[in-house]
């Protein structure tokens, strides 16, 4: 399946949001599942990003629609990566 590297910066808004209710992190991710995606694994980050998220989805759609429904709630801003498996990526070049 697909994977994807989101890079996130929180608004204001969600910086009060994570600080009220540090687990509104884990329902994202819950939500993100229902959306049809799937987070592999996350890291918060120190720098120009707040999050690095690594995420599984079945097509572009589906990780357009996540990072599209995120996104319009303003509490975060979205970069979406599309991740090739570097080994994957040497074959397709020979």
């Amino acid at each position: 399946m697909p994977i994807y590297i989101l890079v996130s910066k929180l608004t204001n808004e969600g910086r009060k949001t994570i600080k009220n209710n540090p687990d509104r992190i884990r329902q994202v991710d819950q939500e993100i599942a229902k959306m049809g995606a799937k987070v592999l694994a996350q890291y918060a980050t120190l720098g120009k990003y707040d999050f690095i998220n690594i995420v599984e989805a079945p097509d572009n759609e589906t990780i357009a629609r996540v990072s599209t429904e995120l996104g319009s709630r303003g509490t975060v801003e979205i970069t979406t990566l599309s991740a090739i498996p570097v080994f994957e990526f040497v074959e397709k070049m020979g």
